[in-house]
């Protein structure tokens, strides 16, 4: 792979996709200044119309029989796709909702329902033919790869590259975001953290320039609020041999807000007002609604917007509305649903609200139960009071919903305000939020071929695993445990560390308990150093896992060595190898998982 030509970064978004490359055969360039380009990928914007775009909305509409003429859905690749995708697919779906899936990336990472299942559309009726979660990202990316193919030198399956996944993704969002990738077509894929590829896009906007916007003691918030996730990621500056580095030190969860839930918002308000006026819009004319709404919305949190701009709703027939509806929707009505509603002033100690758990409720995604932005960050940033004492100095801004000045205005105004004497909040200007992932994502594949400065993505923590005290059994006390480092402090995720020296007994042949442990504050073990018991209070107990090793084994123990491998879906896997033999057994343990 690191002789590709090109080097290329793919946004598979919530709402919209996006494509960049690099071309290292295009002649010598500065590493700090790549030339990064986006791709137009072709796609049907109406029936029988093709245009080539920079995004492909994240969109897959299944037709009913007879809806189009088969020759009015040729793409330049074949005649008859499979499915709809793109913005024909986004388009027809605000008309016919039930036949569109939307927010599938979503479900990748859901408890509700098997993402390898066919269950979208959601709630879609049965002669509705139905796709996977997985399968509907699949279908994006086959529409990119094909697109590349159709109008690039060389195929996309032979080129580096780096798709971005939310960070907040778990190990079984990774890997089934990498089936989907396999499926497209694209079985080497390395993932990259969507936050981190937005910070890629900033450090190559600034040609060099980063050096002098930041400094060291800098905490950086990466705020990415997008079409239907919010994603919050933590970036420290540090200084070693002289030089700056950068580090990712926290993520956030994966939370389902975004510029969708504003639509849905200002949308449900012009409906109230002109159900106050005597026009009744019913469910149907609601989701065109919401479509208009957001065209208003994007239109009036512009730089140079109107006082207002019309909306239109469609009747569907005289018992209804009687036919089209018009109204306006004004700039201050945008703000003061949005901008308080979404980004209110809170304290610093604040906490997303959460609705009581009803005992019966319908299956489906697990939105964000309150939506202001601003409380999430709070919330965020006290979980992580040891990395930003202060709260983040500095804040990068990134997705959709972020190019609105206003919101950004108000997110700095909080984040100022929870600063109070340590100063205002900086903010990072450059790269442009719709394409900042996916131009940081060729960014970083760059930096790891060596050409550009690379952020360190290590563990957020040191980890340990318990091991038994060889000591004799005391009535009423439990037999005491060590701490053994297996994976230390910032350990860089696809690496490997063989543990020195030691050798340890294994339980082989029944069920035995593994005890992990895990530590932020001490950053300076290596791995293979011993925690006694009597310092296990610095360590926070994870999650124990149960299993049983070596099956058709007789129980007892084996004499083990142990090597750790910090994988880059974000797990750690722990190997026993048998010190003779050819035993070898492994442990796998989700860095990614809420103590």
């Amino acid at each position: 792979m690191g002789a590709a030509r090109y080097v290329v970064g793919i946004d598979l978004g919530t709402t919209n996709s996006v494509v960049a490359y690099v071309d290292t055969a295009a002649g010598e360039f500065d590493a700090d200044r790549p030339p990064v380009e986006v791709l137009a990928v072709p796609q049907l914007v109406k029936a029988g119309l093709l245009e080539a775009l920079p995004r492909l909305p994240s969109f897959l509409y299944v037709p009913a029989a007879g809806e189009f003429k088969d020759a009015s859905l040729a793409l330049p690749w074949t005649k008859t796709p499979a499915r709809l995708v793109g913005e024909l697919a986004r388009a027809r779906g605000a008309d016919v909702p039930r036949r569109v899936v939307s927010s599938a990336k979503s479900w990748l990472c859901t408890v509700a329902a098997d993402p390898n299942a066919a269950i979208l559309p959601w709630g879609a009726p049965d002669d509705v033919e139905k796709v996977s979660p997985v399968d509907a990202q699949a279908a994006y990316l086959m529409h990119l790869r094909e697109a590349w193919d159709a109008v690039m030198p060389a195929p996309l399956a032979e080129q580096e590259v780096h798709l971005a996944v939310p960070a907040s993704f778990d190990a079984a969002a990774r890997e089934l975001t990498a089936k989907a990738a396999a499926t497209a077509g694209l079985r080497e894929v390395r993932l990259v953290e969507e936050p981190q590829a937005a910070f890629y896009a900033w450090l190559a906007s600034t040609g060099g320039g980063w050096r002098e916007a930041v400094q060291v003691g800098d905490v950086i918030l990466v705020c990415d609020v997008g079409g239907g996730t919010t994603d919050l990621t933590l970036v420290a500056v540090g200084e070693e041999h002289g030089a700056l580095v950068l580090e990712r030190q926290a993520v956030g969860d994966h939370i389902l807000l975004g510029g969708d839930n504003m639509d849905l918002a200002l949308a449900h308000g012009v409906a109230a007002r002109l159900g106050r006026a005597g026009t009744k819009v019913d469910e149907w004319q609601l989701r065109g609604l919401v479509h208009g709404c957001r065209e208003a919305k994007e239109t009036l949190l512009a730089g140079d917007a109107p006082a207002k701009t019309p909306v239109v709703v469609l009747g569907r027939s005289r018992k209804v509305v009687g036919g089209a509806v018009r109204t306006d929707v004004e700039r201050d009505e945008v703000e003061r649903t949005l901008v308080d509603g979404f980004f209110p002033v809170v304290d610093a100690a604040a906490e997303p609200a959460s609705d009581r758990r009803v005992g019966l409720q319908e299956m489906g995604l697990r939105y964000a139960a309150d939506p202001a932005v601003t409380r999430h960050v709070a919330a965020f940033l006290a979980r992580h009071r040891e990395v930003a004492p202060q709260g983040a100095s500095v804040v990068l801004f990134n997705g959709g919903v972020m190019e609105a000045e206003r919101f950004r205005a108000r997110m700095v105004e909080v984040l100022s305000r929870w600063r109070g004497e340590a100063g205002a909040v900086r903010v990072l200007h450059g790269g442009h939020p719709d394409r900042a992932v996916a131009e940081g994502a060729a960014v970083h594949g760059l930096a790891r071929r060596g050409r550009g400065v690379r952020i360190r993505g290590g563990t957020a923590r040191a980890y340990y695993v318990g091991v038994e005290v060889a000591a004799p059994a005391v009535p009423g006390m439990a037999t005491p445990v060590k701490g053994l480092c297996v994976a230390p402090f910032g350990m860089e995720e696809g690496t490997e560390v063989d543990l020195p020296g030691q050798e340890f007994a294994l339980v082989v042949g029944e069920a035995a308990e593994f005890r992990f442990f895990g530590s932020s504050v001490r950053r300076d073990d290596a791995a293979g150093t011993i925690v006694d018991e009597w310092q296990l209070g610095d360590l926070d107990e994870l999650t124990p896992l149960e299993a049983t090793l070596g099956d058709g084994v007789r129980g007892g123990t084996v004499p083990v060595r142990l090597s750790a491998h910090v994988t880059e879906l974000g797990t750690l896997e722990v190997w026993c190898v048998a010190a003779e033999g050819a035993g070898r057994w492994k442990l796998e343990f989700n860095l990614r998982a809420e103590p």
